[in-house]
């Protein structure tokens, strides 16, 4: 596996709290295809449902949540089920510990089955987080757009970046405080993205 020792700084001219670390190559394509293969056939699959004007609506993407004991994890009115690691995602887990210097205990897995597939606009800033962690971010899989743009009330330009296979992207503090961010649809698109998003959840 080749992987870089420091990310290259993206440096966004006029949005300096917008804070992203961009390696567009950090594994080869065979590892990540590798990854790619593996987790599909390693993680428990689900598609959860959310609560919206009064209907249940499937979301429009598989996910899965893995976590160290006691790292539970509520978004979109959701209480994930803590799924164990599974040995990939575990070997992934630890080159990033080792690479960012921050204990990751819990991974959200988003499984982007074609281009009809997406996340809206949303941030990362529920308050189990850790809000001086990084939310560290590895794609596998078809090139997919990820989108930024500011907060309501919060200055900065609409902002994209191309997130190919075996890419890591860290977003750093305060970019959820003042960014909402989201992966929009691409009708055609016809093939999967696997994203991994590492995270530090708080304990009680």
């Amino acid at each position: 596996m080749q992987a870089l020792i420091q990310p290259e700084q993206l440096v966004i001219a006029d949005s300096p709290k917008l804070q992203l670390r961009h390696a567009p190559a950090w594994v080869d394509p065979a590892t990540a295809t590798l990854w790619l293969e593996q987790l599909q056939h390693e993680v428990p699959w689900k598609q959860e449902s959310i609560q919206l004007y009064g209907k249940r609506h499937p979301l429009p993407r598989l996910t899965c949540w893995m976590a160290d004991p006691g790292c539970g994890y509520r978004y979109s009115g959701l209480d994930n089920v803590v799924e164990p690691w599974s040995p990939t995602a575990q070997r992934i887990r630890e080159q990033l510990n080792k690479l960012s210097g921050w204990p990751f205990n819990s991974l959200l897995l988003n499984l982007y089955r074609d281009g009809r597939d997406a996340m809206g606009f949303h941030a990362d800033d529920e308050p189990e987080l850790d809000p001086t962690a990084p939310i560290a971010s590895v794609s596998l899989g078809i090139n997919r757009t990820f989108r930024f743009k500011p907060k309501k009330g919060h200055q900065g330009s609409d902002f994209d970046l191309e997130l190919g296979h075996g890419a890591l992207l860290l977003m750093d503090p305060p970019t959820q405080l003042h960014w909402l961010h989201g992966l929009p649809k691409r009708l055609r698109v016809s093939q999967c993205r696997l994203n991994l998003t590492f995270r530090v959840v708080q304990q009680a």
